[in-house]
């Protein structure tokens, strides 16, 4: 009997094209919008290590004080950590894992002379980097704690970085020249690029082009590498590298992995002890304020999913709501001119069961044309998204399988949902007032 309403409805469709076409243009509008917008937000707000992202953890210690802070700033410590309390951090390991990390920008020179060098961007970070945010290698692997100890010129580079100096073959072993020093290649990460970039969400808002290298902190560090990112500072910190370092200016980004909810206590005990002994100490004159964010806490916190993607969802699916609005309006009235039809097959003996499937199968045509309309305005406007929004937001967006199968759902459904109540309309027919005014 679907096959047979289904038959029906499509009978129906065609017997009122203008009709038929206005709900189908306003669903296929609706959805668009809503799914274009969806596909954006989806794009910039998912979880980035869904697996692992309550084990991952940003610690941030007080270093400006009360009076150092901006007072649009809540009472939240600084974002970053001085390069004090990060190397204190570093030397106690309260975690089973950590990293320190900052970005840096150098210019590589290629193995052919005929090409010129240019300019790439990376981060100087700790060997543990690359085993607790899982980094997958094409060849090789990262660096070891020796590496680290030692100041060592090694470097991990990246797929695309490969391609342009060794045309993605096996570059393990081999030398590379960053500001005409020779660096050891140990490994090759494998078009490793989190979204949101939620390593370096302060430096980069999450987003932007894939780091090109990963190269050893302490060797940034001795060859006296400034930051590529964020440098705030509350007071001058004096001239010279070293007054730099001795400073109280924010610029390192460290992360713990924590396994469990004993792991995190033990690490915040730590933070305020070592804040506790910092004010004994002289160095810091106000009262404790440390605070320790999971990834997606961070993220929160780092407001990394733009404000505009959060509007644009709301103003769209309130389009949307508004197209559904309308179809109800225009199933209702195609429904309701079809009641002498309705009052002769319920005096046939059809149920309002027999009438509720029909026509709600009928809007479930309705709503597959409208799908697939929608599907062909939804990958145009995924296409020309980058007329809204920010270009490196806009790219991230694009038409898979999911959002192919989403749209047409959401068409379907959302036509069904709205030709409850012209069914419910039509199916209060009565069959003898039909027969007598006619």
């Amino acid at each position: 009997m679907l096959a047979y309403y289904l038959r029906l409805g499509l009978r129906s469709l065609r017997r009122n094209p203008v009709l038929t076409g206005l709900m189908i243009m306003a669903i296929g509008f609706g959805v668009a919008a809503s799914m274009t917008t969806f596909a954006v937000f989806r794009a910039v707000s998912g979880n980035p290590i869904p697996w692992k992202s309550d084990q991952l953890f940003v610690p941030q210690i007080d270093g400006f004080g009360p009076t150092g802070r901006d007072p649009g700033d809540n009472g939240e410590p600084p974002d970053a950590l001085n390069y004090q309390d990060t190397m204190a951090l570093m030397r106690a390991h309260p975690a089973s894992r950590q990293t320190a990390l900052y970005p840096v920008a150098i210019s590589v020179v290629p193995g052919d002379a005929s090409k010129q060098p240019f300019a790439i961007t990376g981060y100087a970070v700790t060997t543990d980097f690359f085993g607790m945010f899982e980094m997958p290698f094409q060849y090789g692997n990262g660096w070891g704690a020796d590496e680290d100890d030692k100041r060592a010129s090694t470097v991990v580079i990246s797929d695309n970085l490969n391609h342009k100096l060794f045309d993605g073959a096996n570059s393990v072993g081999r030398n590379i020249v960053l500001d005409n020093r020779d660096y050891r290649i140990v490994g090759v990460e494998k078009n490793w690029d989190p979204r949101p970039r939620y390593y370096d969400v302060v430096n980069t808002s999450g987003f932007g082009d894939a780091p090109d290298f990963f190269m050893p902190l302490s060797r940034a560090v001795d060859l006296q590498m400034d930051t590529y990112g964020n440098n705030n500072c509350n007071k001058s910190p004096g001239g010279g590298w070293d007054a730099w370092l001795q400073s109280t200016c924010v610029w390192l980004t460290v992360w713990a992995e924590l396994p469990d909810a004993a792991a995190v206590q033990r690490y915040r005990s730590y933070l305020d002890g070592y804040a506790a002994d910092q004010r004994r100490a002289g160095r810091y004159n106000w009262t404790t304020n440390n605070r320790l964010r999971n990834v997606m806490e961070w993220l929160d916190h780092e407001h990394v999913v733009p404000q505009e993607t959060k509007v644009s969802l709301l103003v769209a699916l309130g389009f949307l709501v508004v197209c559904l609005v309308n179809t109800i309006g225009l199933l209702l009235a195609k429904f309701m001119r079809r009641s002498q039809e309705i009052g002769v097959r319920r005096a046939l003996g059809a149920s309002r069961r027999e009438i509720y499937t029909q026509f709600l199968a009928e809007a479930a045509m309705v709503g597959v044309a409208g799908g697939v309309l929608g599907l062909l305005l939804t990958a145009g406007g995924v296409f020309s998204i980058g007329l809204v929004f920010e270009p490196e937001i806009a790219k991230l967006a694009h038409v898979d399988f999911g959002l192919i199968g989403l749209t047409l759902l959401v068409a379907i459904g959302a036509t069904v949902i709205a030709a409850f109540y012209p069914t419910w309309r039509a199916a209060q027919v009565q069959p003898a007032w039909q027969l007598k005014s006619n």
